[in-house]
């Protein structure tokens, strides 16, 4: 996949449209990858920093709107409309609601957790204003520091050989993919608990 993005994106740097097309595409399969590649391609001076940075701050803002989309026309489905208020969810909508802005700005920060709580913000049908506010501000931040990061290793290594300092980049991108899929375990295994919680308690109240 980070071949195909890399290539993705080098090869459309002819057209700026159709550079910022293809960054806000890539942001839609992979944001964390496509932002260390533009990164890396911009300390080669391969893309200005105007151009990519504000194509990612866009690709990435936009493809969360769409996970809490995802997660609001799931509650309007008739098989999954009647679980929102229902009791076996009722311990996750209270959490989020009561950190609600919290949550959404820490799930940029912590890989795995963004696709699961920013669904569930729209299939609780939280503020969509609020939700749209606090996104932009962590992604600007998030962003921004993963870019400025990605620019600093590429401008560092830049006489270094190429499948060496990519190689570093797939590591880096490693790294994330494994704190991901713990971070995503620990959650499922908190919402195993709640359900547990939760089923217990209406067991008791029956």
């Amino acid at each position: 996949m980070f071949p195909f993005l890399f290539h993705l994106i080098d090869g459309s740097v002819s057209s700026t449209a159709l550079l910022s097309l293809a960054i806000i595409l890539c942001t839609f399969i992979l944001e964390d990858p496509t932002t260390v590649i533009v990164g890396l391609l911009a300390a080669d001076h391969v893309i200005g920093i105007p151009i990519a940075l504000s194509s990612l701050y866009a690709g990435i803002v936009f493809g969360d709107i769409g996970f809490y989309f995802l997660g609001w026309l799931a509650s309007a489905s008739p098989r999954l409309k009647h679980y929102v208020d229902h009791d076996f969810l009722a311990p996750f909508r209270t959490w989020l609601e009561t950190r609600y802005v919290l949550t959404i700005f820490m799930a940029r920060f912590i890989p795995g957790l963004r696709l699961p709580t920013y669904t569930a913000s729209g299939f609780f049908r939280s503020p969509l204003s609020t939700f749209v506010v606090t996104a932009i501000a962590a992604t600007s931040i998030w962003t921004t520091i993963l870019f400025s990061a990605s620019y600093w290793f590429g401008d560092f290594t830049s006489h270094w050989i190429g499948p060496v300092r990519w190689g570093i980049a797939c590591v880096f991108l490693l790294i994330l993919f494994l704190i991901a899929r713990h971070n995503l375990s620990a959650y499922r295994t908190k919402k195993s608990t709640l359900s547990a919680d939760a089923d217990i308690r209406t067991q008791s109240e029956s």
